[in-house]
């Protein structure tokens, strides 16, 4: 039977890595040797070229906010723009909200 493969990425190299699931194992990026952040099995990374997707990206993840499957489909939301980001990082100090939380609303009220 074959492993759950899960997506592993590399922020400073902009690369993701499909690899089986351990949580004991730390997994490093072949290319630069940093350590390679968990970002889940429905995870689809943008191009490498595209800074302001990977920098968002960069937040999601720093922030907890992983891409795993829930049982009715994808991971749901996510924000996709620096703009979103920034709506959503504003409303948390606003509110007090935790940063994890208020990036994963829908709409900011």
């Amino acid at each position: 039977m074959a492993t759950a493969r899960t997506s592993y990425v590399c922020l400073a190299c902009r690369t993701s890595y499909k690899q089986p699931y351990d949580r004991t194992r730390q997994r490093s990026c072949p290319r630069c040797a940093e350590p390679l952040i968990h970002a889940g099995s429905a995870f689809a990374p943008p191009r490498r070229r595209d800074t302001a997707a990977w920098r968002t990206l960069t937040v999601l993840l720093n922030a907890g906010v992983g891409f795993h499957k829930s049982c009715c489909g994808g991971p749901g939301y996510r924000p996709r723009t620096l703009r979103e980001v920034r709506e959503r990082m504003t409303y948390a100090e606003r509110s007090g909200e935790p940063l994890a939380r208020s990036l994963l609303r829908y709409d900011v009220p």
